[in-house]
């Protein structure tokens, strides 16, 4: 029996890591086997494809090429984790998935949404999240908590307000366009607020889990 894909969305400073991590936690806490992952990354040929979009300067890559470098890391994560997991019945938490190339560069940095979606089309294929949850909260919270981890920030971190403004509003109109996909979480509330809420969509959409 297929295994399920839940994927965690958001701008930066949204929490999405740690909620991925707790998420897994109240599922295996059920009985299940869980593979928690991450995009870009997941994979040992997407983890040195994320260092190349998340480090250096802002302007590095233009937007084509950008998508392209999350894509072929996809595709890599896709092959050696997520496939393999989800035949094998685990289920598959991931910190970002497509959702977020099409936030990013398509309404962040402006590519047309179709040259995104060939690339999908080409990529991933049918394959899509059974569910989706994004990770809302305003730009300047997640901009002051994202800095709150010092080092600098990474590339994305580093944009303008207006791209990270840009960013906010495209995942929430993702979010319209795939009501039965995606759910809308509040992510200024407390952080086990944010648990409970995520662990009762799932419980909702995807019905009673475990054993």
């Amino acid at each position: 029996m297929r295994g399920r894909f839940i994927t965690l969305e958001g701008g930066e400073g949204a929490g999405k890591s740690t909620q991925a991590a707790l998420l897994a936690d109240d599922l295996r806490g059920t009985g299940l086997d869980v593979v928690v992952t991450r995009e870009p990354g997941g994979a040992p040929g997407a983890e040195d494809i994320r260092a190349l979009l998340v480090n250096g300067e802002v302007g590095r890559w233009r937007p084509l090429t950008e998508a392209l470098l999350h894509y072929a890391a996809r595709r890599e994560h896709l092959d050696a984790t997520i496939l393999p997991a989800l035949a094998a019945g685990r289920w598959v938490v991931c910190d970002r998935f497509a959702d977020s190339t099409l936030a990013y560069q398509g309404y962040g940095h402006g590519l047309d949404r179709e040259t995104v979606a060939r690339l999908h089309r080409l990529v991933v294929g049918d394959l899509g999240p059974d569910l989706t949850i994004i990770l809302d909260l305003p730009v300047d919270e997640g901009l002051a908590r994202a800095a709150g981890r010092g080092a600098g920030g990474d590339r994305y971190e580093r944009m303008d307000r207006q791209f990270h403004e840009r960013l906010r509003q495209g995942f929430l109109d993702i979010a319209r366009r795939n009501l039965d996909r995606c759910a809308v979480v509040d992510a200024t509330a407390p952080l086990d607020q944010v648990q409970h809420e995520i662990r009762r969509i799932v419980q909702a959409r995807l019905g009673p889990v475990g054993s």
